[in-house]
């Protein structure tokens, strides 16, 4: 994967196989401290120790369609590859948490990558699920509960055009703000 948004995108999808109902996005870039972290949380179905114990393997996964599963052993790699970390706990029945943390100004960091436009798709995609999304860029912060969006809206769809074209925008303002 070529950014870290595609990165967050795979999780997130495990977290939804895995039958989460809320699921938490968090990007911190503390560029005084030359750290970018990445930390998804999620209220699904966890994960067994054994499981848990084997999950960095590329061949381990869930997954009846394919062999293997290379989502988080690519993440740990990006991770680790800036000197970073990367940790993954999980428990059965009460759901899992994925931690990576990245040198921020480290030549093999990917690009964070377009995060308005991930969580968009994530939001309209999985309109079922409550998301929080929160993106720190040093002192300045940006969040989206997506629960609190749509009690306003009134079970107004996501997906309809009008709302759709407004929650780009604010995602895309919302994240040019940090900047």
């Amino acid at each position: 994967m070529r950014e870290i948004s595609l990165h967050i995108l795979d999780i997130v999808q495990n977290s939804v196989v895995a039958g989460a109902t809320r699921i938490e996005v968090f990007v911190d870039e503390d560029i005084a401290a030359d750290r970018l972290t990445v930390e998804i949380n999620d209220d699904g179905c966890g994960m067994s120790k054994d499981f848990l114990a084997k999950v960095i393997d590329p061949f381990t996964t869930k997954r009846t369609t394919r062999k293997v599963g290379l989502g988080i052993p690519l993440f740990k790699n990006a991770a680790e590859s800036t000197g970073g970390s990367f940790e993954i706990q999980s428990e059965l029945g009460k759901g899992t948490c994925v931690r990576a943390v990245f040198g921020y100004s480290h030549i093999d960091r990917q690009p964070l990558g377009d995060m308005a436009d991930t969580m968009l798709g994530l939001f309209t995609s999985y309109e079922q699920i409550d998301f929080v999304y929160r993106h720190k860029v040093n002192d300045k912060e940006f969040e989206v509960v997506t629960a609190d969006l749509k009690a306003v809206l009134e079970g107004v769809s996501f997906t309809a055009p009008e709302v759709y074209l407004w929650l780009s925008e604010f995602l895309k303002e919302g994240e040019s703000e940090l900047n």
